[in-house]
């Protein structure tokens, strides 16, 4: 499950209306907008974006949160270190081998690193 995702259905849920439901008013397919929520499909368009925030009558901050989460959440990302250090080649590239043997601790206190303003 990407962040999007993992938002689009807490929302979804709040709302409380189905997938089915949603994806009738959003104008896709219910499998497409499942696999949005499972992380199985990259980001959504800026256009379905902005339906969806629509859709849940979201508008400046939460809206831009929800953004912010689309273009954190394709799940086939490409790191390009070129220029940059060996040490953050070799980063990028012992994540990308062995991320999916974190522990999720690991794994949060890691992203928190990340998320610092340095």
């Amino acid at each position: 499950m990407t962040p999007f995702g993992k938002r689009l259905r807490e929302m979804r849920r709040l709302k409380g209306v189905t997938l089915t439901q949603m994806a009738v008013a959003l104008e896709v397919s219910p499998a497409y907008l499942s696999a949005l929520e499972h992380g199985k499909r990259g980001r959504p368009s800026l256009l379905l974006q902005h339906q969806i925030c629509a859709y849940f009558n979201i508008i400046w901050d939460e809206a831009e949160a929800l953004q912010r989460l689309a273009r954190l959440s394709h799940p086939r990302v490409t790191v390009d270190t070129s220029g940059l250090s060996p040490e953050a080649t070799e980063l990028a590239n012992l994540l990308a081998e062995r991320i999916a043997d974190l522990p999720p601790d690991a794994i949060s206190r890691m992203l928190a690193e990340v998320k610092k303003k340095g």
